[in-house]
């Protein structure tokens, strides 16, 4: 990464988890800098990270070479086009991983030619173990590209979509997805219960289930077909569950959830990041 200053407004989980993520990596303290309009939640990141802090935004970015733009999406603007002038100035690189918010949007508040990066991270960010998909806006370069996706990388595996639309998509997939497996530990936990097992047992087994199997399929290739087939005995119990849950139409239900939240994101696109 460069060596000149990162500005992040906004000091809440995500800003934290990016914060974190970025001394981890190597960044000094000294070259972040945060606006938070909170003087409480400024002496806590200052005390939890030794950053730099402002209620001011525009003493945050000053120096600033990447902004992450980590505000309730409906602040977005406020936050951004009162900075138009430095951002240009100083050639940032302008990444939001405020949900919604559309790069058209973003370029407009930003001003002429600043570059601009879209982020959909999700929530284990907070653990380091985040899943982001990026979009590049029509100013951004390989090499903002390659600092954006170094910053992100920073709590965790990324990935590059080609069109603006498929966040939505992410959004129900990653973004959505951490709830779909915590459900489904919750389900076969209480399952177990109801067969008799105690309930602190089910949940540390359901718990560790989830933890264990998401660790084969990261440090695997993968390929999760394979790792299902490799779990499942012809005849054995697995077997036995998987066809119950594919006669009650299992894939045909989490391909609804999914629509269902794809559907979602992009209402809330229309909210909250049209054209402003």
């Amino acid at each position: 990464m460069k060596t000149e200053t990162f500005a992040i407004l906004g000091g809440g989980n995500m800003g934290r988890a990016l914060i974190g993520g970025l001394l981890r990596r190597g960044v000094r303290a000294g070259e972040i800098a945060v606006g938070e309009s909170s003087e409480t939640a400024c002496a806590a990141l200052r005390n939890d990270f030794g950053v730099t802090t402002s209620v001011d935004n525009a003493t945050a970015v000053a120096k600033a070479s990447l902004v992450i733009v980590a505000v309730k999406p409906q602040d977005v603007g406020t936050a951004l086009a009162p900075l138009a002038q430095t951002l240009q100035r100083n050639r940032a690189i302008v990444l939001s991983v405020a949900a919604g918010i559309r790069t058209a949007s973003l370029e407009q508040w930003c001003g002429p030619g600043v570059a601009v990066v879209r982020a959909m991270p999700n929530r284990p960010a907070l653990v380091g173990a985040g899943a982001t998909a990026l979009f590049a806006g029509k100013h951004a370069n390989e090499k903002d590209r390659a600092q954006a996706q170094s910053a992100m990388n920073a709590v965790g595996d990324v990935v590059w979509v080609g069109s603006e639309d498929e966040l939505d998509v992410v959004t129900a997939l990653s973004g959505s997805g951490p709830a779909y497996y915590f459900l489904l530990t919750e389900a076969i936990a209480q399952a177990a219960v109801n067969l008799g097992l105690e309930p602190d047992a089910a949940r540390r087994l359901a718990v560790g289930t989830l933890y264990g199997a998401g660790m084969l399929a990261h440090e695997g290739d993968g390929d999760v077909a394979r790792l299902r087939a490799e779990v499942t005995s012809k005849g054995g119990t697995t077997e036995a569950a998987l066809r119950t849950l594919e006669t009650a139409d299992f894939r045909g239900t989490m391909a609804r959830a999914m629509q269902a939240a794809t559907q979602r994101s992009r209402e809330l696109a229309t909210q909250f990041g049209g054209n402003p």
